[in-house]
């Protein structure tokens, strides 16, 4: 589990988030929400340990991050950024094969025979196992997405960082990337990603942290954390709320407020 307690963010001098505290547990997806620039990525960034807070700290299983080597957070925590670059030269295959770097010591370069079988379960997972041989440069976004996705499985950490997995993606595709992680903590681990759509975030989220005003403005189940007052104060603009029968709550801009 990661704890972040009483975190505050910021760069050099300039401070922009304060008094962060919420838990990632395990079998559960977590989304953060708000508006662009609130700190959404960084706070990701520094869950994975490559942030260091301005305040406050974050543990996993009662260890302080940035007491544990970078190996060492590599076998926990996987951290799949927004827009992965567009490596060419490499089949599928290769480029998931790299989750298994933090595995190896330094002097050998070869995989060890558990690195394939990490690998074939993770095409498996993101159905890409027809796609392994295929150029990584020459798939779809959504496809090039499954692969970074099966670049953090394949590393077999327990928890899943993701910064805005359905960006650039259609419907259908970010329904399926989301399943991916769905799937990832029904299988006992833990998920946070970072999403724009309130309503995606909605669906697939046991759990919403609403960012906004400088601060963590709610953590909790989407029925609580899209609340309307709530939503204006993060992003300034009215947000309808809609509640339907069977409890799921839906988000949508109010254009003539």
């Amino acid at each position: 589990m990661i704890d972040v307690r009483g975190v505050a963010l910021a760069y050099g001098e300039c401070v922009f988030l304060r008094g962060v505290s919420l838990a990632l547990r395990p079998g559960e997806v977590l989304a953060l929400v708000g508006p662009n620039g609130v700190g959404k990525t960084t706070l990701l960034r520094a869950m994975a340990g490559l942030h260091v807070p301005a305040a406050g700290e974050i543990a996993l299983d009662g260890r302080v991050l940035q007491g544990l080597t970078a190996r060492a957070r590599a076998r926990e925590i996987a951290l799949v950024s927004a827009d992965g670059p567009l490596v060419e030269g490499v089949t599928v295959r290769e480029l998931v094969s790299a989750g298994r770097l933090p595995y190896r010591p330094w002097w050998r370069w070869s995989p060890a025979p558990e690195d394939a079988g990490a690998v074939s379960e993770a095409l498996a997972h993101t159905q890409l196992t027809h796609h392994a041989e295929r150029p990584f440069h020459a798939l779809s976004s959504g496809e090039r997405q499954r692969v970074w996705i099966a670049l953090a499985l394949a590393q077999r950490a327990r928890t899943l960082l993701l910064d805005e997995p359905t960006s650039h993606l259609d419907v259908r595709h970010a329904f399926e990337a989301l399943r991916l992680v769905r799937a990832f903590a029904a299988r006992g681990h833990a998920a946070a990603v970072v999403l724009h759509d309130l309503n995606l975030a909605a669906a697939f989220a046991d759990r919403i942290a609403l960012l906004g005003a400088g601060r963590l403005l709610c953590c909790g189940a989407p029925q609580e954390a899209l609340d309307e007052e709530l939503l204006r104060v993060a992003y300034g603009v009215r947000i309808d709320v809609q509640r339907q029968p069977d409890g799921r709550v839906v988000a949508f801009a109010n254009p003539n407020a």
